[in-house]
C-alpha cells in the first residue's frame, strides 16, 4: 500500500479531536467545528486521500487504505490517541480505524454512518456514478444525484447560504477522487462485528431529516456498540455538523471533555 501523506488542518491545544469529512466534500466542511472547538481541544481535520489538499495515490479503492492514511497522520503529527469523529464516508473510515488501529481511538463519534454494507442497488448506483465521474471528468453526476440528498428540507428552505456552501464544496470535488471513494464505499464490509468490539465510549448522531442514513440505521449502530449514546438532531439532514453546528459542537464537546477527564 502506498504511503499517502494527508493534508490536515491542525488548530488548538488539548485532547486531540480528529474529524473525518463526508463524501463528496473535504475538511473545509469542518470550519464551524475548528472555530468553536479549538479553544478546548486540538482539532485535526484531514482531507481524505484525493480530496482537498491530499493526493489520491495508486492504491485500489478501499476504506481500509483511508484508515491507514489516518493512522499514518497520527504518527506524523505526534498524536498518540484522539477522539475520532466521522460523518458518512468519514464515519466508515473511523470505523475501519477502530478495527485496524484501535489503540489510537480514545472515543468514537459516528454521524450519519450506517453499519450495514450497501444493498445491491446502492452499490450499483455508486459504481455507475464512479464510471460517469471517470468518463466525464467532471462532477455533474454528483451535483444532480448526490447533492439534493445532502441537506434536509429545513436547510433548503431556511439556510440558503449553507446549501450554497455545500453545493460549492461538491462542485470543487476532484472527479477521480470521488470515483475512487465511491468504489471504496461500494466495496466496504458491514461494520457490526467491529462496532461490537469497540472498547471506547461512542456517540452516534443522525439528522432527523436524513434520507441517506435513517434513525433506524443510527439506532442499530448505537445498540451494537457496548457503550454508546444516540442523538437525533432536529432540523438537519445528512450534514449535521454543517446544518446544525451549534448542536453538533455542544454534543461533541461534552463527549470529548468527559473522555479528557477520564484519560488523565
Amino acid at each position: 500500500m502506498t504511503a499517502v501523506q494527508l493534508y490536515a488542518r491542525d488548530v488548538g491545544t488539548g485532547t486531540p479531536l480528529v474529524l473525518l469529512h463526508a463524501f463528496p466534500l473535504s475538511s473545509a466542511m469542518w470550519l464551524a467545528q475548528r472555530e468553536a472547538l479549538a479553544n478546548r481541544f486540538r482539532v485535526v481535520t484531514p482531507d481524505l486521500r484525493g480530496f482537498g489538499g491530499s493526493v489520491l495515490g495508486p492504491d485500489d479503492p478501499s476504506v481500509d487504505a483511508m484508515a491507514d492514511d489516518v493512522a499514518r497522520m497520527f504518527r506524523t503529527l505526534g498524536v498518540q490517541r484522539a477522539v475520532v469523529g466521522g460523518l458518512s464516508l468519514g464515519g466508515h473510515v473511523a470505523t475501519a480505524l477502530c478495527r485496524r488501529h484501535p489503540d489510537l481511538v480514545l472515543g468514537l463519534v459516528l454521524c450519519a454512518t450506517p453499519g450495514a454494507a450497501d444493498a445491491a442497488d446502492a452499490s450499483a448506483a455508486r459504481l455507475r456514478q464512479a464510471d460517469r465521474l471517470e468518463r466525464d471528468a467532471d462532477v455533474s453526476v454528483l451535483v444532480d444525484e448526490v447533492l439534493p440528498d445532502l441537506v434536509g428540507p429545513t436547510t433548503m428552505r431556511q439556510r440558503a447560504l449553507v446549501y450554497g456552501r455545500v453545493r460549492g464544496l461538491v462542485q470543487s470535488t476532484p472527479p477521480r477522487a470521488a470515483a475512487w471513494a465511491q468504489r471504496a464505499m461500494a466495496g466496504r464490509p458491514e461494520a457490526f462485528d467491529t462496532l461490537r468490539g469497540v472498547k471506547v465510549p461512542g456517540l452516534v448522531m443522525v439528522g432527523a431529516e436524513d434520507v441517506l442514513a435513517s434513525e433506524a440505521d443510527a439506532r442499530a449502530v448505537a445498540e451494537a456498540m457496548p457503550n454508546a449514546e444516540l442523538m437525533i438532531v432536529p432540523r438537519a439532514g445528512h450534514l449535521v455538523p454543517v446544518e446544525q453546528p451549534d448542536l453538533f459542537n455542544q454534543a461533541v464537546s461534552e463527549f470529548a471533555a468527559a473522555l479528557s477527564r477520564t484519560a488523565r
